[in-house]
């Protein structure tokens, strides 16, 4: 079940907001907890136990290294390294197996049989969020939660459980006991749902088709023009879609008096990869920050040091968003991008507001298209495509039809609406606004069999 599907909106959501509003704030917990469960359940039941494995484990695992922490350092750190290990064994078993067997047989000529081990929705978000909680518990940041339902609830509560925004245990420990719900939450989290919900049906699903079309005539048959189009194309896609899905989330966890912090801030008006990633997806990148640069050393240690934690980071970046070579080709793609700026680049990109933001974007795109295509064969064929002239006009036909789309979406990604969405949201006018893009949102729905969530998968 998607956020974006009919089910959810008109009967999964409906049914579960009325009950939990109608119960007593010392329900709330436990019924978002089975509503959650049910949630997740919905697509893929067998994997939900998973979810509540790893909440026992790492509640056990915690509670002990508090238990025993004072009195055996060992011991605490031993528990510890469970957890860890518990967690990442997880991801490896379900994420990489099938990619680490078959590279084994393609260097070692073995032919030891695939797993082919079906990925379980949200395994990586839900999996991170926990492994910080752990890390912060270890580090003595936060108390031990000692109520196995608020941990669970924290972890599988369903507007983040999916794709995130990953939410840290420390920024809802105090929601999770005591939190403000009020039909002024429920106003203000419906009206960002709506918005998130308008991204991912009306402009994402829309200029989606452009992309696809680029995949369907084939890379090599495709124009210069078109293969511009169409990478311009996905890169609006994947940001109403994962954006969308983001601010859907956010909104739903204040309808539940929570307060999830956000996840996207215009990235497409950054003015270098360096501010591109300060602005997207803005919860993972802190996690890295957080958990893996600034623990291996971060910029503390020398140059040398600080450029191979980025090139650490940077690969278990690459490989959280896919077991396959272009994501750790991506990765390192990033990581000599972000290296240049360091060095010298990001000086230089400072004194043009206008050229820094025309290589940004282009350094994206170029990025989207490694991070896309299936193949670094199809990468190379395609960005030979954008980068050696191929005269044609199949761009034009996409366009007319796309254009409705397309260029209200180039609009929208820049913040030229932000003040005056925030001086009309609670007037008619902004109430109108909204009402339309929900019904227009449901008619697509209605209408349309194209609804992908492209971080699914991730």
């Amino acid at each position: 079940m998607v956020f974006s599907s009919l089910e959810f909106i008109f009967r999964f959501l409906p049914i579960f907001l009325i009950v939990y509003y109608l119960v007593p704030a010392e329900v709330k917990n436990p019924v978002l907890f089975i509503g959650s469960m049910i949630f997740y359940s919905f697509g893929e039941p067998r994997f939900a136990v998973l979810v509540v494995l790893s909440i026992i484990v790492n509640y056990c695992c915690a509670y002990l290294m508090e238990k025993h922490g004072e009195e055996n350092i060992l011991r605490k750190r031993m528990f510890f390294i469970v957890a860890l290990l518990y967690d990442i064994g997880a991801l490896v078993v379900f994420k990489y197996l099938d990619f680490i067997v078959g590279n084994i047989n393609a260097v070692f000529g073995t032919s030891i049989t695939e797993p082919s081990i079906t990925l379980p929705l949200g395994i990586s978000f839900y999996t991170f969020q926990i492994m910080s909680y752990v890390i912060d518990v270890y580090r003595g940041r936060c108390k031990v939660e000692r109520n196995i339902l608020n941990l669970g609830t924290y972890l599988i509560m369903f507007p983040q459980l999916i794709a995130g925004p990953i939410v840290l245990y420390d920024t809802v420990s105090y929601e999770l006991r005591k939190r403000k719900v009020s039909l002024l939450g429920l106003e203000r989290g419906l009206k960002k749902f709506t918005l998130g919900l308008g991204m991912k049906v009306i402009f994402a699903n829309n200029i989606g088709n452009i992309w696809n079309a680029c995949e369907e005539a084939g890379y090599a048959n495709i124009s210069t023009p078109m293969a511009w189009l169409g990478i311009l194309s996905f890169s609006l896609q994947l940001y109403y879609d994962f954006g969308g899905y983001s601010l859907m989330a956010i909104g739903l966890g204040e309808m539940l008096g929570f307060n999830f912090p956000k996840n996207f801030d215009f990235p497409y008006i950054a003015n270098s990869v360096t501010d591109f990633w300060k602005r997207w997806h803005m919860t993972l990148t802190g996690w890295f920050r957080e958990y893996i640069y600034i623990p291996l050393g971060g910029n503390r240690k020398g140059k040398a040091r600080m450029f191979l934690n980025m090139l650490i980071v940077w690969l278990i970046t690459g490989l959280w968003h896919g077991a396959a070579w272009n994501f750790v080709i991506w990765g390192l793609y990033y990581f000599v991008l972000l290296s240049v700026e360091r060095l010298f680049l990001k000086k230089l990109l400072d004194k043009s507001k206008v050229l820094s933001r025309i290589y940004t974007l282009i350094a994206v795109m170029c990025g989207w298209v490694l991070f896309q295509t299936s193949s670094l064969t199809g990468a190379v064929e395609y960005l030979s495509r954008m980068f050696t002239y191929n005269p044609g006009w199949d761009f034009l036909e996409v366009f007319k039809t796309y254009s409705w789309f397309l260029i209200p979406g180039i609009i929208c990604a820049t913040p030229v609406f932000v003040r005056p969405y925030r001086k009309y949201r609670d007037r008619l006018t902004g109430i109108v606004i909204l009402f339309l893009i929900f019904w227009g949102s449901v008619v697509l729905l209605v209408d349309s069999v194209y609804n992908p969530f492209l971080y699914f998968r991730f």
